[in-house]
């Protein structure tokens, strides 16, 4: 037999093989993958006897190994129906009645195929140069017959599948369906159509050239679409490319020490490709392990912007339904502080001073509230016009230095205009609150020392420092401290009315001005910065 033959066979063999063997390993209990190994002993099984049909050594032979060439196309063609009824999902089932009709027409077929000389093949005569010239029983339209009808279900099977899908799965089926329509066109051509009519049974040696347009097919959809994964069959098929380069030395030896170290090269080669195939497959699971976390994340990431939509939706409702009853509350109070209702005693005015003060903290909640969803849900309105931060800053300190607060701690705050700061274009309400929010932040978490304000030109924009001397915290509040409903550890269990939203509010009012916020400390203790840069240049008016 041609040299060109025997390697066209040889590598053919090996790389289905290799493949075959790769998928089942990949998923032992997965139809798909079964399918597909099977599909691929078929093939094998299907060139080996071809290579045996036509090699002079096995003449005597001939009748048998034929019948096992057509068993094994009959086995191909119904292996590859069901791999492509269940690839890459069942989408189209057909009733269990069919199946069990389609198994007993294979077993049927085969036995006849077999135990016959009047179904597929009569007679097996060899002529010069190693061709083959055989005669068909009577039946052999039986044959033809089962290969026409898997093959067009099939392929009816694939366009169906094609055209449902309209991603990456699709590209797959068209790459395999290609390999499978050259396979099948070359194949039938060169093992049925061709031999029957010219009587000439030589041609079908060139038929297994028709397996490769599967195999190369398959093996492209692996590389370009991920049918299967690439790295670990590219392993698999080095080892047994390997593998095979150090077991023929074991034939060809000199002498006994030459064979001891052939075999035992042979050894460790089998045990370095066993060892790199499960290093090689691990990183591979662990690849994939990380994808479905990923994914996971990314669908936990949806449901948690869902669910915090919803949650701001929430407090927009539920703000504005406190807000009147707050709002009616409060001029109750100041109606009966006034002796609307009658004559107030002086424990009766003590106690609703401290009903009007909950109710401004209520108050002050709901506004919260309210700022975040108004932020959210892009309704807060900005108004932009020349300001002096000079001016704001200097409102702010004077507010907040007349509380209680300020004075029993005995405070101080240390802040002087910068002469050289010109007014910018702001929304002069919302950097008010901002500076209000750090400043009355530093008033409540220090218990002495001074209160350091500066304003500074900085990167065409300007910079607001407002340090303190108080509780300080560490890097986990540093990096924590802006998000919504957020409080320091440090803080915990001083000012219990805090919500977290106020710096979170501050630092939305302030990225619309197109700057930054900052918090920073030296550790527990060691005081606070908190502070915000904005550009110097005029901004447009705009709202969220």
């Amino acid at each position: 037999m041609d040299y060109f033959y025997l390697v066209v066979y040889a590598l053919n063999i090996i790389f289905t093989l290799s493949l075959g063997f790769f998928v089942l390993y990949k998923n032992l209990k997965d139809k798909i993958n079964t399918t597909f190994f099977l599909m691929s002993l078929s093939i094998s099984g299907w060139l080996i006897t071809l290579y045996f049909y036509y090699n002079d050594h096995f003449v005597d032979y001939l009748l048998n190994i034929g019948k096992f060439n057509f068993v094994f196309t009959e086995l191909l063609i119904f292996f590859v129906f069901l791999f492509v009824y269940y690839f890459p999902k069942i989408q189209f089932k057909i009733k269990k009645t069919f199946f069990i009709l389609f198994f007993l027409e294979l077993i049927f077929l085969i036995c006849l195929t077999l135990f016959s000389n009047h179904i597929v093949i009569n007679e097996v005569f060899s002529i010069e140069n190693s061709g083959r010239s055989t005669v068909f029983g009577d039946y052999y339209f039986l044959f033809f017959l089962h290969f026409l009808f898997f093959s067009i279900l099939s392929l009816v099977i694939l366009i169906l599948k094609i055209l449902k899908y309209n991603n990456e799965k699709r590209m797959q089926l068209v790459y395999f369906s290609t390999g499978l329509l050259l396979s099948l066109f070359t194949g039938s051509l060169t093992n049925i159509i061709l031999p029957f009519i010219y009587d000439n049974f030589s041609i079908q040696r060139l038929g297994s050239v028709s397996s490769f347009f599967l195999v190369l097919f398959t093996f492209f959809a692996i590389v370009k679409h991920k049918l299967f994964e690439l790295k670990v069959f590219a392993t698999q098929i080095f080892v047994v490319f390997l593998t095979m380069s150090f077991i023929f030395p074991i034939f060809f030896y000199n002498n006994i020490f030459e064979l001891f170290i052939n075999i035992v090269l042979f050894i460790l080669v089998v045990i370095f490709g066993i060892f790199l195939i499960k290093s090689v497959k691990k990183e591979v699971q662990q690849k994939e392990e990380l994808a479905i976390l990923a994914h996971n994340l990314e669908k936990a990431n949806l449901r948690l912007q869902e669910l915090d939509q919803q949650k701001t939706e929430f407090l927009s409702i539920a703000s504005h339904q406190l807000r009147t009853p707050l709002t009616i509350i409060r001029g109750y109070i100041e109606l009966i502080g006034d002796g609307a209702y009658g004559k107030v005693s002086k424990g009766l005015k003590e106690t609703l001073g401290n009903m009007d003060e909950s109710n401004d903290r209520l108050m002050t909640l709901v506004e919260e509230f309210l700022d975040i969803t108004r932020i959210e849900q892009g309704r807060t309105k900005f108004v932009f016009a020349e300001n002096s931060l000079n001016e704001t800053i200097s409102s702010v300190v004077k507010e907040l230095s007349m509380k209680p607060e300020f004075a029993e701690k005995k405070l101080k705050i240390s802040w002087k205009s910068e002469k050289n700061i010109d007014k910018i274009v702001m929304d002069e309400e919302k950097i008010r609150h901002v500076v209000f929010n750090f400043l009355d932040n530093a008033i409540k978490y220090s218990d002495k020392g001074t209160i350091k304000i500066s304003l500074e030109k900085e990167d065409n924009g300007y910079v607001l420092k407002i340090k303190d001397q108080g509780f300080g915290f560490n890097k986990e509040d540093e990096v924590n401290f802006f998000q919504k409903f957020y409080r320091g550890k440090n803080v915990q269990g001083t000012n219990v009315n805090g919500t977290g939203l106020g710096i979170y509010v501050c630092k939305r009012f302030i990225e619309k001005h197109g700057g930054h916020v900052w918090a920073h400390s030296e550790g527990l203790g060691k005081g606070s910065e908190f502070g915000f840069w904005i550009p110097g240049v005029k901004v447009e008016e705009k709202g969220e």
